[in-house]
């Protein structure tokens, strides 16, 4: 029993290290498995690790890596957690963890984003969830994505007055509009928002966006939006395309 106890103390825990490669890329060895680092951050999120994701963007950014490679294995690692959230594996709790981690992972990332996207301000995104909703999960991430590649982002929050969206497009000037949705109720909010800028004249400057879980093509066109997604990196890449078309004066290459 004695020989037990100490080979039972003498067993290796969990841990998370750091072994650097010929090429001085680095792989992640947690709990005797190695894996790229890109992987490991994935998995942690969805796994719902706080300490290790943090740990690993740590060693990531130290060794040089993308910051906006970390970012989208930040993003991947939520998608899963959305992917297990559907198959009835999380719940709400779980959800809003893998949030709280997302978050504070990107708070450690942001700072080497802004240096890399700094030189170049592709355009300008306001962002809201409307009236009569308050989830801004997948809202936080798009602002996160559209950040790292250069997009001056203003968040006006959760559960926003129509009204207050129109002030702040009249206000900021911005060339795309944002709106995220979780839940039915918000449409109304939606499509008075949408309203009040035709109504103002600010319409057809603007590229309008809709995303999340209840948004359709449908729903898109009943507001009159531009272009609607589920996944904010298809949102990200569209408003890519559209700056980058702008910049050649509307002429599609």
């Amino acid at each position: 029993m004695a020989q037990r106890r100490t080979q039972a103390a003498r067993a290796p825990s969990t841990r998370l290290s750091r072994r650097l490669l010929p090429n001085g890329s680095g792989r992640c060895t947690i709990g005797g498995t190695v894996t790229s680092g890109l992987e490991a951050l994935s998995a942690a999120i969805a796994d719902l690790k706080r300490e290790e994701a943090v740990k690993i963007v740590g060693l990531e950014l130290a060794t040089g890596t993308d910051p906006t490679r970390l970012l989208e294995a930040c993003r991947q690692g939520m998608q899963e957690v959305g992917g297990r959230f559907e198959a009835g594996r999380y719940y709400l709790a779980e959800l809003i963890l893998a949030a709280e981690i997302f978050k504070a992972a990107a708070e450690r990332i942001a700072p080497h984003l802004a240096r890399t996207a700094q030189a170049n301000c592709r355009g300008r995104v306001v962002l809201a969830t409307m009236r009569g909703d308050i989830h801004d999960l997948g809202k936080n991430i798009f602002a996160t994505l559209l950040k790292a590649q250069g997009f001056e982002v203003r968040d006006l929050g959760v559960n926003v007055p129509p009204q207050a969206l129109a002030e702040a497009v009249e206000r900021d000037r911005p060339q795309f509009v944002g709106m995220s949705v979780l839940i039915t109720t918000a449409f109304p909010a939606m499509r008075e928002a949408v309203d009040l800028l035709a109504g103002r004249g600010l319409r057809e400057s603007l590229r309008v966006l809709i995303g999340g879980g209840v948004t359709t093509p449908e729903l898109a066109e009943w507001l009159g939006a531009d272009f609607q997604t589920r996944d904010a990196s298809a949102g990200v890449a569209y408003c890519l395309a559209e700056s980058r078309r702008n910049q050649r004066g509307g002429v599609d290459a």
